[in-house]
């Protein structure tokens, strides 16, 4: 079943184009509640935090604890700080403020990793993560797991729907969109008592009747595997930055540095490479 889902994920991701348009990064200083601060803002993508197996399909998903940790350093050290997605768009409506160097770390799919690995790395710096739960990956023992849910949430993580099943939502129609998307909205209500704000498509999987479930269903906005920054003035269709096996902080960088993002300490001006180079030998 995880080598399925991360199958039908890496088959969209290789074809992903690399182009990117870029909005809004002027701004070094977060703005004052009330004025909307229209920045777009990286969304990293993870999945699974571990070393793979030998079987694994596509084996780029998975990410080293040790490679996560270095890029956690990196990025706190180039004067980065985690939000959630939630604050980003209050953000964009005025109703919040952002750090001067925000980004969003999403796991996709939820796998124990992101509960015994991702957690508490990012515990180090106080960060909350969000995680975009399959919510058919609450049984399996690589799963995630209700208790798993619970304590990312204790941890200040925001909890988005991933679908029930992982479905290909370009296939779908009708009840099974439906279900895939409202219906795991309701069902991470019923079991954990919070409502998701934000949708992620399975795979990066989507078309405009699928956009259209995703706003009637209420939720505010949608994440995919579109390549680039995460625009307001396209919520539905949030791009997001890979992170990939065997990139650390220096392929991390290169990745912020594709998109316009500054990869200097804001305050000392260190090179890209010295910070990654330090970030690989701690």
């Amino acid at each position: 079943m995880e080598a399925r889902r991360l199958f039908g994920l890496g088959l969209v991701l290789i074809t992903a184009a690399a182009s990117v348009v870029l909005t809004g990064h002027a701004s070094a200083k977060a703005r004052t509640s009330g004025t909307p601060d229209r920045r777009a803002v990286p969304v990293l993508m993870y999945h699974v935090i571990a070393d793979p197996p030998a079987s694994a399909s596509f084996p780029d998903l998975y990410v080293r604890r040790a490679e996560l940790q270095a890029q956690i350093r990196w990025l706190e050290a180039a004067g980065y700080e985690a939000v959630t997605l939630g604050r980003v768009f209050d953000a964009w409506r005025g109703r919040a403020t952002l750090p001067p160097r925000p980004i969003v770390l999403t796991f996709d799919d939820g796998y124990r990793s992101h509960v015994t690995a991702a957690l508490p790395i990012l515990a180090t710096q106080h960060w909350p993560g969000v995680l975009n739960l399959d919510l058919s990956n609450l049984e399996p023992g690589w799963g995630v797991g209700p208790r798993g849910v619970r304590k990312l949430m204790a941890a200040g993580w925001a909890i988005d729907a991933h679908s029930m099943t992982h479905a290909d939502l370009a296939l779908a129609s009708g009840a099974t969109l439906t279900r895939e998307i409202s219906g795991s909205r309701r069902e991470i209500l019923r079991l954990f008592g919070v409502l998701p704000r934000f949708f992620c498509y399975p795979a990066g999987r989507y078309d405009a009747e699928a956009i259209a479930a995703v706003k009637a269903a209420g939720y505010e906005g949608a994440t995919t595997t579109d390549p680039g920054l995460a625009s307001p003035d396209e919520p539905f269709t949030l791009a997001r930055i890979r992170v990939d096996r065997g990139d650390g902080p220096a392929g991390l960088a290169r990745k912020l540095a594709a998109v316009g993002l500054p990869t200097k300490s804001a305050t000392a001006g260190r090179s890209v490479s010295r910070d990654s180079e330090r970030g690989r030998r701690r």
